[in-house]
């Protein structure tokens, strides 16, 4: 990837080098419109910050890794480049094992490097495309990212071009909390575990492995009785993962992060006719081994996808498919397939976050657990919901 040290900043966007604490350079690409910047890694394709101005705060929605400001030849040689340099949000193409086309975990896309293909003024903001330059599955890849000025809100869209075969993929949004946080979500089919826990050391995990349930609020817990998806509590170390299954509402499907010690709300939104599952990664401090060391803490993974777990397993019969949920999408030559997905943050003093998540032509409307309406500038037609 060559350098674009020494270019001029431009006024929207930039190309530079960013250096962290261990002094490792990292060719970054930033955007901004008026009130939000995004600046994506460019070696990996992975959002590395998403800045928010509202209500007088900066709010910055998205987890950065502890170990990103370490020297490479400190992290295990093994170690995937998309987990070395871990941040944000980032494509999944196919998520989790890259088993039918050699690949990385999660595949070239959040693994290799992107280039920047367009980056202009779009009338009320500003766009970029990105493209991957190596292809997936025959299929030339390319990262719609736009910003609306006085929206707090990131527009990402994601193409396959061509391509042959079936591809699952999945967003990586990750969010992090300091003192944990209340979730919420929308309408959910059922919930429901793998058949073994991420860590399967005793203790090191909280649901129990496979479960399934109808009540966020009251999964099956390891220990016996129930655990609440919707408390992200602090008190206790460990990881899992849960499948949330959209239910039929007609609306966009949403996550709600209501973050305690960081005072915001976390939004996270989707087509369900495209992305029909929410995978919910949950990292408290449960690894041990390095990179993460026990210090990956109050890690929130909301992983909108198209997917079961693996590249196989999703193109072959699996437990979603058998419950009607596609887990993959057909690539053919001439074709375009297009998913989308909306990330963004609005300050919050209660610490709840919204029972219901409505969208209007211009605007998302909230409500909220205290019986108020919170609503904020939105771009109602991006998702296109309902559209055939």
């Amino acid at each position: 990837m060559p350098s674009f040290c020494g270019l001029a900043r431009l006024s929207r966007c930039a190309l530079c080098c960013v250096e962290g604490e261990s002094g490792q350079a990292m060719d970054a690409f930033t955007t901004t419109a008026k009130g939000i910047s995004v600046s994506v890694d460019l070696a990996v394709g992975h959002l590395a910050a998403l800045s928010i101005e509202s209500g007088g705060r900066l709010l910055r929605p998205l987890h950065r890794a502890p170990w990103l400001d370490e020297p490479r030849e400190s992290l295990p040689e093994d170690l995937p480049e998309g987990v070395a340099r871990l941040s944000g949000d980032f494509l999944c193409a196919p998520f989790s094992r890259s088993d039918v086309e050699e690949a990385p975990l999660h595949g070239w896309p959040a693994n290799s490097p992107w280039d920047v293909v367009e980056s202009a003024a779009a009338g009320d903001g500003w766009r970029a495309v990105l493209r991957l330059r190596r292809e997936v599955m025959g299929a030339t890849v390319e990262k719609l990212l736009a910003l609306r000025h006085g929206h707090p809100f990131l527009y990402q869209e994601h193409a396959f071009i061509g391509g042959s075969g079936a591809i699952s993929v999945a967003h990586h949004a990750m969010t992090a909390m300091g003192e944990g946080g209340r979730l919420a979500f929308s309408p959910k089919r059922f919930a429901a575990t793998p058949e073994a826990p991420l860590e399967p050391v005793p203790g090191r995990f909280l649901l129990a492995y496979p479960a399934r349930g109808a009540d966020p609020a009251r999964f099956p817990a390891a220990a016996g009785g129930t655990a609440d998806l919707t408390d992200y509590a602090m008190n206790r170390r460990h990881e899992d993962f849960v499948t949330l299954v959209e239910a039929d509402h007609g609306g966009p499907g949403w996550t709600a992060a209501a973050r305690r010690a960081e005072r915001d709300l976390v939004l996270v939104l989707k087509n369900p006719a495209e992305l029909p599952v929410t995978m919910l990664w949950i990292s408290n401090g449960g690894r041990d081994h390095a990179p993460w060391n026990g210090r990956h803490r109050g890690v929130l993974g909301i992983e909108d996808g198209r997917a079961a777990i693996g590249h196989a397993a999703s193109v072959g019969d699996n437990w979603l498919k058998r419950e009607g949920v596609p887990t993959a999408f057909e690539l053919a030559q001439g074709g375009r397939v297009t998913f989308r997905q909306v990330i963004g943050a609005l300050p919050l003093e209660e610490n709840l976050p919204p029972v219901s998540v409505a969208m209007l032509p211009d605007r998302l409307r909230l409500a909220m657990a205290d019986g108020t309406v919170r609503e904020a500038p939105f771009d109602g037609a991006f998702l296109r919901i309902g559209e055939a």
